[in-house]
């Protein structure tokens, strides 16, 4: 999504841009290069200290590849992969590269390689949120350019249903036993909106709350999901680990449903506690419970405003294109 909204902002502004991506991505109305290749193990599964992998004619080798041939056709190279070998690739490279980082530390390989490019090439690198970027302990100062979305595809509803709304890929690291939970406890039903990642995770969630009013509704389309999203009293997010930001609570916002959520990582800096949603104590399912309870003090105009604000398409193109173009005054 990120990609995406950057992308169609910086076109809609009149830059020239290629998209470089594995073979069978779509994106609509883009200039698009497909490439060819077996996908990189997920950057979630790996352990800590695990060693770098790479698998046989890997599709983000042959990206790079293709990007070092076309590199003097373009001003300004903008890498989204969390994944070692862009950042290791980089000196190599005679046009610049910009580093959008989209989650917190995960592995030690990673963690290094992003420090020693952030040494090297000051500037290049940037974040969503300073408590994402803090899980990497670096010694320089980073930029942190939150997210946006198309608020025209997000319809504000102010008269909700008595239910609650989880969205996001379900897999341990998200916590969703404890939204189902909660919604059991305020006997609320919750409707619960991804991609299931985890297939067996999902299976105990399902045998562990036989009774527990939700509903999975599928992996929808934009259109479909904040249909189904708007109606909601409210949004839970429940993060087992430092989200990088959580590009799915703006999207709450600008249907203008409050979202409640751990204090932890990227929503903790979304969330105007009180005002937008409410923050609780991390793991606590009480502390939603205890949330949900208190959704009538939320004024759900103030959640679209804020989404108008802070997470439009606008927004998000000046943050970036200041970004690019500090990067590139930096190297001339």
């Amino acid at each position: 999504m990120s990609l995406y909204n950057i992308a169609q902002e910086m076109l809609r502004r009149g830059h020239i841009l290629k998209i470089v991506a594995p073979q069978g991505s779509t994106v609509e109305s883009m200039p698009l290069v497909q490439i060819p290749g077996n996908l990189q193990i997920i950057a979630q599964s790996q352990e800590r200290n695990a060693p770098i992998t790479m698998p046989g004619n890997s599709v983000l080798a042959n990206m790079w590849e293709y990007t070092y041939q076309v590199q003097a056709e373009y001003d300004l190279i903008v890498n989204f992969a969390y994944d070692w070998l862009p950042f290791y690739l980089t000196p190599f490279f005679t046009r610049p590269i910009a580093h959008f980082v989209s989650m917190g530390s995960l592995y030690e390989a990673m963690d290094q390689i992003v420090a020693q490019v952030a040494e090297r090439f000051p500037g290049t690198i940037a974040f969503y949120t300073p408590s994402q970027a803090a899980t990497f302990n670096l010694d320089q100062q980073c930029a942190c350019l939150s997210s946006g979305i198309d608020l025209s595809l997000y319809q504000f509803c102010s008269q909700p249903q008595p239910k609650l709304a989880w969205l996001g890929r379900i897999a341990p690291e998200k916590g969703l036993e404890d939204a189902i939970a909660a919604a059991k406890i305020a006997n609320i039903p919750l409707k619960i909106m991804g991609k299931i990642q985890d297939q067996s995770y999902w299976q105990k969630i399902c045998q562990d709350y036989p009774d527990a009013p939700f509903e999975y509704l599928g992996f929808l389309s934009t259109a479909q999901m904040q249909q189904a999203l708007r109606q909601c009293r409210a949004m839970l997010m429940t993060p087992r680990w430092v989200e990088a930001f959580g590009n799915v609570a703006i999207e709450a916002l600008g249907c203008g449903v409050p979202v409640i959520a751990y204090r932890r990582g990227g929503p903790a800096e979304i969330i105007q506690d009180g005002k937008t949603g409410f923050l609780v104590e991390p793991d606590s399912v009480a502390g939603l419970v205890d949330a949900i309870g208190r959704l009538h003090e939320i004024n759900r105009y103030t959640c679209r405003q804020q989404a108008e604000a802070e997470y439009s398409l606008e927004a998000l193109g000046d943050r970036f294109e200041r970004w690019f173009l500090k990067i590139l005054q930096s190297r001339s």
